[in-house]
């Protein structure tokens, strides 16, 4: 039998594959077959998830593994960094190590065990970059620019500025002033997921509100999957656009809180030498040891019926840290 983890990042739920525990590892076929079928809720299985983490031998010295993101629809991303900080913390206790770095598709990015948010929520914080502005890296097109700095574009929104930020995966985020602009997110995020002349390949959306002095709200429509409770790319890019665009309310080098729909972040915005990055602190949450057989998982059939789960009790004390986040 295969062990896999059901995890979650700030409520952005996952399952962990390690590969490297497998007789024969899934194709890049049978894992996109697998994410779509063991994250859809109708299968029975914990309630399905957003996506699937695959963790691989790093194809580089100074990485202690691969990290890949398989999407809910099949599709793979860039990068996570709600996963990465489960993918950190899942290393972490295999290899008895507090800092190191995880290869992803882009970049070799550090990260590090952190002091627990509480008891028994184990934290982490990972690095997310490289930062890029230009149209190509998103790709973006008929918008008669090659970046997208806190302007509006009307054919999105009359009234909402935007914000593109690719980190790596690509990001598009507006900062609103009250809760009624929220009900704009969901259309237009399936409008710049569909068919659409702006994004061809889709694009995360972000709409946040500044709550104080570092200290915003945000809520993302991600690309691939739909609505999430948290995506940490998206909280990243948004803490760099807010100092961007409001540098009177917050800080470099310092703190920010993010609060998002399945609780609370911390990033902490760099910029030296013309370099943006961004380290992203917050929960690595394992909630199910699930027991499946390998064969299961090759033919994407993978269900409450054949499957063995098992609760490791942390969901509890998460819940408890977040009714002290909204107290």
């Amino acid at each position: 039998m295969t062990k896999l983890l059901k995890v979650h990042g700030s409520e952005n739920h996952f399952f962990i594959l390690d590969q490297t525990q497998l007789k024969n590892q899934l194709s890049d076929n049978e894992l996109s077959n697998l994410a779509r079928d063991i994250t859809n809720p109708d299968n029975g299985v914990l309630g399905g998830a957003d996506g699937v983490l695959v963790v691989n031998h790093a194809g580089s010295q100074d990485a202690l593994g691969q990290m890949r993101v398989i999407n809910a629809d099949g599709s793979e991303a860039s990068m996570c960094g709600n996963g990465l900080r489960t993918i950190a913390r899942y290393l972490s206790e295999k290899h008895h190590q507090d800092q190191f770095k995880v290869e992803t598709i882009t970049a070799n990015l550090d990260v590090s065990k952190q002091k627990d948010l509480a008891d028994h929520v184990p934290a982490f914080s990972v690095e997310i970059s490289p930062v890029k502005f230009n149209k190509e890296a998103f790709p973006f097109d008929h918008l008669e620019t090659d970046q997208i700095m806190n302007r509006k574009i009307l054919n999105f929104d009359p009234d909402l500025r935007f914000t593109a930020i690719a980190l790596p995966n690509p990001h598009l985020i507006s900062f609103v002033k009250n809760k009624n602009d929220f009900k704009k997110l969901g259309p237009l995020g399936k409008q710049l997921n569909g068919k659409n002349p702006y994004f061809p390949d889709g694009v995360n959306v972000s709409f946040a509100k500044i709550l104080g002095h570092n200290e915003l709200f945000v809520q993302t429509y991600e690309r691939g999957v739909g609505f999430t409770n948290a995506c940490g790319t998206g909280m990243s890019a948004t803490s760099l656009a807010f100092l961007l665009n409001y540098p009177n309310d917050g800080d470099y080098d310092h703190i920010i809180k993010v609060k998002n729909p399945g609780g609370m972040v911390k990033t902490n915005v760099h910029h030296q030498n013309g370099k943006y990055w961004i380290n992203l602190i917050g929960n690595a949450t394992f909630t199910d040891v699930v027991d499946v057989d390998e064969d299961d998982l090759h033919n994407a059939d993978v269900s409450k019926n054949n499957v063995k789960i098992q609760s490791t009790g942390e969901e509890n004390a998460y819940q408890k840290f977040v009714k002290t986040i909204k107290k």
